[in-house]
């Protein structure tokens, strides 16, 4: 897939005041200094689409981007470490489990995960959770420029095994690099193949 166009199109805290159409959504969350800003940015090729900071915690609501005027990219807030108030989290908290339980459109989620670092109980709770709602969602390692080859092997086979103490299925993953555009085609790709197997059952969303 290459991406022609890539519009914002709304910011909100309000499940029920996103898009009322059925294009299909992916919603993109993560820690809050997983780079997600970045990915976004390298996906869409744009430099300031998702809006980037040395501050993590910036985004603090559900936007919308339109791609390709056929498909949605939701950016939601990251969490974990940001450096806002207990009761911004708690706000965050509960619209982002709000936009996840009662947006229909939405197709998958995609959990970033800094390939760097070892599995972190914050990400394996989100994922967790995800499952036990049945929310389909994919791995994206980030950052993976910032390694050798064998380090990310080895940290994914790791990751691996832990997730399979909990998960008879592993999720699908992908290794990306923002800098360095690793994981941009295989993403892209993917995404594409599932808006094509759904492009006549939009009825899924009503």
């Amino acid at each position: 897939m290459h991406i022609k166009t890539a519009t914002f199109v709304v910011s909100n805290q309000d499940v029920s005041k996103c898009p009322k159409n059925n294009f299909p959504e992916y919603a993109f969350i993560g820690r809050s200094n997983v780079g997600k800003s970045s990915l976004i940015n390298m996906l869409t090729n744009q430099k300031k689409l998702a809006k980037t900071s040395g501050r993590p915690g910036k985004t603090q609501l559900i936007n919308h981007f339109l791609i390709n005027e056929q498909w949605y990219l939701v950016d939601l807030p990251g969490y974990g470490y940001a450096r806002v108030s207990k009761s911004s989290k708690k706000t965050f908290q509960k619209f982002i489990t709000s936009y996840f339980q009662q947006r229909k459109q939405l197709v998958s989620a995609f959990v970033l995960i800094d390939i760097r670092h070892e599995p972190q109980q914050i990400d394996l709770n989100f994922m967790q959770w995800l499952g036990e709602h049945q929310i389909p969602f994919s791995i994206i390692f980030t950052k993976s420029d910032k390694l050798k080859p064998k380090a990310i092997e080895r940290n994914i086979l790791h990751y691996q095994s832990v997730l399979s103490e909990k998960w008879d299925e592993l999720p699908q993953h992908f290794i990306t690099s923002s800098t360095k555009f690793d994981g941009k085609e295989e993403l892209l790709n993917y995404i594409d193949s599932i808006n094509l197997s759904i492009k006549n059952t939009k009825s899924q969303f009503d």
